[in-house]
């Protein structure tokens, strides 16, 4: 069986729709362009289909390199810990409301109330927040 134009055709409107469906970066978006450049330089000149897939290859480490090159760069973010809301907590001291009775605990902290591990201090005291394991912040007295 030969490779026909519009299989490439096929093969490049399939990239390129997987590129929209899936977070791949812009990736798939490359290869299937060089697929449908492939499939109209195959309608327009006889090429056999070595020729295409050595031609397809080339063009898509091409365009992917190009791309990456020039590429504009990632925008940082106005709040890195949005969605890592303990680590943002961590170097901050809080005043408990309840103590930590054998190294387990409770801290509100503005909307929301956190699980804490730290050495056994009585409601009232100054703890520090030293690192965050999932929905748990370590503390240590101020």
């Amino acid at each position: 069986m030969d490779v026909l134009y519009w299989h490439w055709w096929v093969l490049g409107l399939v990239l390129l729709v997987a590129e929209m469906l899936l977070p791949t970066g812009f990736v798939l978006l490359w290869i299937g362009a060089s697929a449908i450049i492939v499939g109209a330089l195959s309608w327009v000149l006889p090429l056999n289909w070595e020729l295409e897939l050595v031609l397809f290859a080339a063009l898509s480490l091409a365009s992917f390199l190009v791309w990456k090159k020039f590429r504009p760069p990632a925008q940082e973010s106005d709040q890195p810990m949005l969605n890592r809301r303990g680590q943002s907590y961590i170097g901050r001291n809080f005043t408990l409301k309840d103590p930590i009775v054998n190294g387990v605990g409770k801290l509100r902290v503005d909307d929301s109330q956190w699980r804490i591990t730290g050495p056994d201090v009585p409601a009232g005291t100054q703890v520090r927040v030293t690192r965050a394991d999932g929905a748990t912040l370590h503390v240590e007295p101020a």
